[in-house]
């Protein structure tokens, strides 16, 4: 069982700030201090640090957290491997994004899980950012994202390659364009966009910066935190957007949207399968991966 001062220290890197993390834990601010105090002592390094009034993590700190968070992970799958020993179930916390859930992991999924009548599944379904806190603090246990991250803080796998793609109403003047457009070309368009923290607009605007250009360069945007009402949106001719291909292949064919050809601007992008960091249930999750894969 993790030390209780380690719970402490892991809520002081989330808040970077002693006295909402006292009021996290429902202790008193001496409390958090003298935790911290104790594991630094225990450790023989400085863990945080005042840069003027802003509390930060050593370089210590922030290997103490990565490996700490990994064994609160591993500490809560170990508790239901051990409660699944009593019976038939075995839980799995899954994270996926919203474009990748939906359009990329429902199907294989669904396969697996049929397959595994055994697996209670609780599926959470947010944007990259949040998905990688979850994973973090331990509330799942890996996560299908498309956004960027630090590849040297987890175990990741690619799952599939995507393009973005560029689509609009199939009755816009835009749909009857032959030659390809730039993306100086589009400026002028209103721009339907995912919100900030999304793997989809973090890709977006990656290739955008190349082109020293961003979303709101464009005439108009909307911000929307759905990929179906994106799409509803881009068909009644309210804007363009730029989606993965699995999100508007099934659009495409059926006619409900139209394809924006782009000039020289092929945005490929992985999206990935990701894990704890060295979790002892490693590989468990990699053979989740091959199932999921093999579907």
């Amino acid at each position: 069982m993790q030390d209780f001062r380690m719970n402490t220290f892991l809520s002081v890197c989330r808040t970077l700030n002693y006295t909402r993390s006292a009021a996290e834990l429902n202790i008193t601010q001496p409390a958090v201090s003298q935790h911290i105090a104790y594991l630094e002592k225990a450790y023989g390094a400085k863990l945080l640090s005042y840069h003027g009034k802003k509390l930060t993590l050593t370089p210590a700190g922030e290997l103490l957290r990565d490996a700490a968070a990994t064994m609160a992970h591993d500490e809560a799958t170990l508790r239901d491997a051990i409660a699944a020993l009593a019976g038939p179930r075995r839980r799995l916390r899954l994270g996926m994004t919203l474009t990748a859930g939906e359009y990329v992991l429902a199907e294989p999924l669904a396969h697996y899980l049929v397959g595994h009548p055994e697996v209670q599944v609780r599926i959470a379904s947010s944007d990259t950012e949040r998905l990688l806190a979850q994973l973090h603090a331990g509330e799942i246990d890996c996560a299908l994202v498309e956004g960027f991250f630090d590849k040297s803080s987890y175990d990741w796998r690619v799952f599939a390659t995507e393009h973005l793609m560029a689509v609009c109403a199939p009755d816009a003047p835009l749909a009857r364009v032959k030659e390809p457009q730039r993306f100086e070309d589009l400026l002028d368009q209103h721009i339907l966009v995912r919100e900030r923290g999304s793997g989809t607009r973090a890709v977006l605007e990656h290739a955008l910066a190349a082109r020293n250009l961003s979303v709101e360069s464009f005439a108009r945007v909307t911000e929307i935190e759905s990929v179906n009402i994106i799409k509803q949106f881009a068909a009644s001719g309210y804007g363009i957007a730029f989606l993965y291909g699995a999100a508007v292949v099934c659009d495409l064919e059926a006619g409900t949207l139209a394809r924006i050809p782009l000039a020289g601007h092929l945005i490929e992008h992985d999206i990935t399968f990701i894990r704890p960091k060295g979790s002892v249930f490693g590989a468990e999750y990699a053979r989740l991966f091959d199932d999921l894969r093999s579907v």
